[in-house]
């Protein structure tokens, strides 16, 4: 377990007075400062709520290819992500093959009326008719991880000694998506090709990434500049967060967004079968980021860049085909 990823209690800075959730606010600047992770307790999102979501996920990743074809889009899209149509390693450069997993993919519905923007930011979220039970579970879920996202934001901006709303001003119409991802057993998905992971090495790119895993052989690991790739700590019941590019540049280089990896199936733990979900956050479409300088942010000559462009390009460049 590295140790350089740390677990923070966020009881006190929910419940505690002007000194604890200081000490809080510090702790995730290290973190952050130092390797882009940290683990959370005491967020208050019901265990029952991820059990339940999970269960149903599983139910439509159980259901035949010819059925869930019928709900297929690629990256970007809102619905089944099938095998061979991601590859996360070409974020950073890395050609690698397509990674190990399925996903079912919702987001920000919620349109503006600009016909362009509405239709790649705001898609309309299709859920599978044949497990109507998905629809109701994951629209509570979305709720509770903008909620608890804009407060990890709100938890930011204390970091940097910054006025509370200076990130969640922008974020009064994010957008923002969540992948389910599954990655199945060998037998299904098959040994992996040389170079090939259920998620390839890559950063994030938004603003903060609430992530609900379960623990494996083949999980994620973290980069650290110490001790290269490690196995990032499991706490039940916690949630990993990190940061993304956009939040690593509008901190003006101050935090890292830094590299993670999922690893593929192991020969030691063929029949290993998991279910991530993996929130991402980011702002408002149109909004304009600018990165703080010093002595808030490191020097740097960060232009401004707008929220949408900067994730479409990235975004493109892990889509197959």
């Amino acid at each position: 377990m590295p140790t350089s990823v740390p677990v923070i209690d966020l009881e006190p800075w929910f419940g505690g007075g002007r000194h604890d959730r200081a000490g809080v606010a510090a702790q995730v600047d290290d973190a952050l400062q130092r390797v882009g992770f940290f683990l959370v307790t005491g967020h208050g999102v019901a265990p029952e709520l991820r059990t339940r979501v999970r269960a149903h996920a599983r139910a439509f990743f159980a259901l035949p290819a010819e059925v869930k074809q019928r709900y297929a889009v690629t990256v970007g899209g809102r619905g089944w992500l099938p095998p061979g149509v991601e590859a996360n390693g070409y974020a950073e450069g890395t050609e690698t093959p397509p990674d190990l997993k399925e996903s079912f993919a919702v987001g920000a519905d919620q349109q503006t009326g600009d016909p362009e923007v509405d239709g790649y930011w705001f898609q309309p979220n299709r859920y599978p008719a044949e497990v109507p039970e998905l629809e109701p579970a994951v629209i509570t879920y979305l709720a509770r991880m903008r909620e608890l996202s804009d407060e990890l934001l709100v938890l930011c901006a204390a970091a940097l000694g910054l006025d509370r709303d200076f990130f969640t001003r922008y974020t009064g119409h994010a957008t923002h998506t969540m992948n389910i991802n599954w990655y199945p057993p060998m037998d299904v998905a098959g040994a992996p090709e040389p170079g090939q992971y259920r998620i390839g090495p890559h950063t994030d790119f938004g603003t903060v990434t609430v992530l609900d895993r379960e623990p494996g052989k083949g999980g994620l690991q973290v980069w650290t500049e110490e001790d290269g790739w490690q196995d990032a700590p499991f706490v039940p019941g916690a949630f990993t967060i990190n940061t993304g590019d956009l939040l690593a540049r509008w901190s003006g280089g101050r935090w890292k967004s830094n590299r993670h990896r999922v690893l593929p199936p192991q020969a030691e733990a063929p029949d290993e079968d998991l279910v991530s979900l993996v929130y991402f956050y980011e702002a408002d479409h149109d909004a304009v980021i600018e990165a703080l300088k010093p002595p808030v942010g490191r020097p740097n000559d960060y232009g401004p860049v707008v929220s949408a462009a900067f994730l479409k390009e990235r975004l493109d460049a892990i889509t197959m085909g």
